[in-house]
């Protein structure tokens, strides 16, 4: 069985007819007969019956046809693919960020390349997430980039500062706290606490921020994400941290800054360390190093 096999197979499974068949193809009648005769034998079955003057797909047929449908849909994902990797005016670039750079930062990167960029065919794939999800991903090539938080100990990734966050605190309007301008870790700590999951890049900075301040924070539930955080706040559930983003500000909750906390959140870009990138895609990369200042 070789892959013309299959072409000539499915092009006459949705023609019904030898004779346009071939002519789609290319080809001969005779030697399309010859294909599909040799197709046959090899899988012991026969793929079509005769119906007038056209062909139809067996009750076999039928079921060969969804596996070798689904094998050339691949064979010609990988191709395009390939052609991705290897092209200097186009190409897809697949970016992992956190769900705190959606609104902004990754929304002006993107229009600022494509602005520099105005005669390439470029496709941005956009998928958000926690930190360590998203480096999961650039570690086995879904992403080509991502934006997050850094973690220590990974060596086969590198980092490159490009944003900072301020950390606030969120609480629910009518709060003893909500009419004050700030408010202290000590302060806070008495009440219920939304955390976000383990998973995030923030939370082990949340729980050194607590530590620092010798408080125990009461964690009563945990999230993934910012707006969800803020939700739940919203609605009385407790108190929480979280970055200082626009996205949170038109949320009907009470934010406040937090006294005596220099912390700034980094966000960097994070790429593979000796994997092959597309063209485009590292054409992308050193824009934003070169928009941040930084060593391409």
């Amino acid at each position: 069985m070789n892959l013309n096999q299959l072409q000539y197979f499915v092009t006459l499974a949705h023609m019904e007819h030898y004779t346009r068949a071939a002519e789609k193809l290319s080809i001969t009648q005779p030697s399309l007969s010859h294909a599909i005769s040799s197709l046959e034998n090899e899988l012991g079955t026969y793929l079509f019956e005769k119906q007038g003057r056209n062909v139809v797909l067996t009750k076999y047929g039928r079921l060969f046809m969804e596996y070798a449908e689904e094998a050339l849909s691949i064979l010609d994902a990988g191709i395009r693919k390939m052609k991705a990797m290897t092209s200097e005016t186009s190409g897809h670039i697949d970016m992992g960020y956190i769900y705190t750079q959606g609104g902004e930062f990754i929304p002006e990167v993107v229009k600022g390349f494509l602005n520099e960029n105005p005669h390439r065919e470029v496709e941005f794939g956009f998928h958000n997430g926690v930190t360590e999800k998203i480096l999961k991903g650039i570690r086995e090539e879904k992403y080509d980039v991502g934006f997050c938080s850094m973690k220590e100990g990974q060596k086969d990734l590198e980092f490159f500062p490009v944003a900072q966050e301020k950390l606030i605190a969120a609480v629910p309007l009518g709060h003893p706290l909500a009419s004050r301008g700030s408010v202290e870790i000590a302060e806070l700590a008495v009440y219920p606490q939304i955390f976000f999951n383990e998973e995030s890049g923030l939370r082990p900075v949340i729980d050194q921020i607590f530590k620092e301040q010798g408080e125990k924070p009461d964690i009563r539930y945990m999230v993934d994400e910012d707006s969800a955080l803020v939700g739940l706040v919203a609605k009385g559930f407790g108190v929480g941290i979280v970055p200082d983003v626009p996205a949170i500000r038109s949320m009907r909750a009470a934010f406040l800054e937090i006294e005596n906390l220099n912390y700034r959140r980094l966000i960097y870009m994070v790429t593979c360390k000796n994997k092959y990138l597309a063209p485009i895609a590292k054409d992308f990369i050193d824009y934003v190093k070169s928009r941040h200042g930084l060593k391409k």
